[in-house]
């Protein structure tokens, strides 16, 4: 996809997307996601699709966390959180799914409207609220995948009717059930729209849960010739330095595998010329306003672990460039979310290639 392509999309589809459901950002989401998942049905056209949009080099191969990627172009938790449209992701050219987050009580997330888009600061404000039909459901769809097209991350969260106390029981009930269809399992304690969820990044409550779920890793594990699944936890931009210190002790004293970092941020900072209403709206703010504060938090990572901890760098990956700055400051593999919002579907055939001319540069 050149630069012609790109403006295209941005000016001439995005603007149709953007009027789905009478400009309603969770219906025009809710639509997308529906045509995706109709393609996800068909091979022949996940196929054809797959043809065109796809780069498959051996160059763009990662492996990270013992799982082999075929690019490291990965989509965000929170886009497709029943996974109804895997086919289809792998057909685009990503190189990782994850699905979720998703809790182990199905439930219908925080009343409507809760979605908001911010086209000026090419920005999403949401406060879903993990709105899923429950991790039971997920591990069925999942099953009926395998063998998936490619490497499948689920990212796990607290149902909201679980008291905070009883988080792990909550946790480890979801684990168990998508243990077996999950190349690596995130653990989501930093989402700002589950009362309470972040106090779960405190050294003491995340020793806990991690120690749980580690126990279960190793139990399920006996009874599964791929061994235990990589764990990581996924981190708010909203931590001090001090405190990422803090988890990534933590995270490193009970064996997890890496971080994803970001989550959205409760923050408003650099959101100049918006609608005060609009820029009040609770929620995560996600897009270009974070690109900065992830970038900052995936570099302390890496200086803070010596490059020894594999990081998922997500947040404000908008273009080419994004993708590459973040890999440099220290990420493994990338995610997308909104910039895939208003950079259109062919943002990681772009991002490949940049990645495959940035290797011919260097080399």
């Amino acid at each position: 996809m050149n630069r012609s392509e790109a403006l295209f999309y941005r000016y001439g589809i995005r603007p149709i997307l953007f009027r789905l459901g009478r400009g309603d950002a969770e219906t025009a989401h809710e639509r997308t996601l529906h045509i995706l998942a109709l393609i996800s049905r068909s091979r022949l056209l996940c196929k054809t699709i797959g043809h065109l949009t796809t780069i498959r080099d051996q160059r763009l191969h990662r492996t990270v966390c013992g799982i082999p990627f075929p690019n490291p172009v990965g989509l965000a938790a929170g886009m497709d959180k029943d996974g109804v449209a895997i086919p289809a992701w792998a057909a685009l050219g990503f190189g990782f799914v994850e699905v979720g987050t998703v809790t182990h009580h199905p439930q219908p997330g925080n009343p409507r409207p809760r979605l908001f888009r911010l086209p000026e600061q090419e920005a999403l404000i949401n406060r879903m609220g993990f709105n899923n039909q429950g991790a039971a459901s997920l591990a069925r769809r999942l099953a009926r995948l395998q063998p998936a097209p490619i490497p499948i991350g689920v990212s796990i969260g607290k149902s909201k009717i679980t008291p905070l106390e009883q988080a792990i029981d909550d946790y480890r009930a979801s684990f168990r059930q998508l243990f077996p269809y999950a190349a690596y399992i995130a653990i989501n304690v930093s989402s700002p729209n589950t009362p309470g969820l972040r106090q779960l990044q405190d050294a003491d409550q995340l020793r806990a849960l991690l120690a749980d779920l580690q126990r279960e890793n190793t139990e399920l594990a006996h009874s599964d010739r791929r061994g235990p699944r990589p764990l990581l936890v996924k981190i708010a931009p909203d931590l001090s330095d001090t405190a990422i210190e803090e988890v990534l002790t933590v995270c490193t004293d009970y064996g997890v595998a890496g971080i994803i970092a970001t989550n959205t941020t409760i923050g408003r900072e650099g959101l100049t010329g918006v609608d005060p209403r609009l820029a009040a709206e609770a929620g995560g703010l996600s897009g270009r306003p974070l690109t900065a504060r992830a970038l900052h938090v995936v570099r302390l990572i890496a200086r803070l672990t010596g490059n020894r901890l594999p990081i998922i760098g997500v947040g404000g990956i908008h273009t080419p460039d994004d993708g590459l700055r973040m890999l440099e400051a220290g990420a493994s593999l990338i995610q997308l979310y909104t910039g895939l919002v208003y950079y259109g579907p062919l943002l990681p055939r772009r991002i490949n290639r940049a990645i495959l001319t940035h290797s011919k540069v260097q080399q």
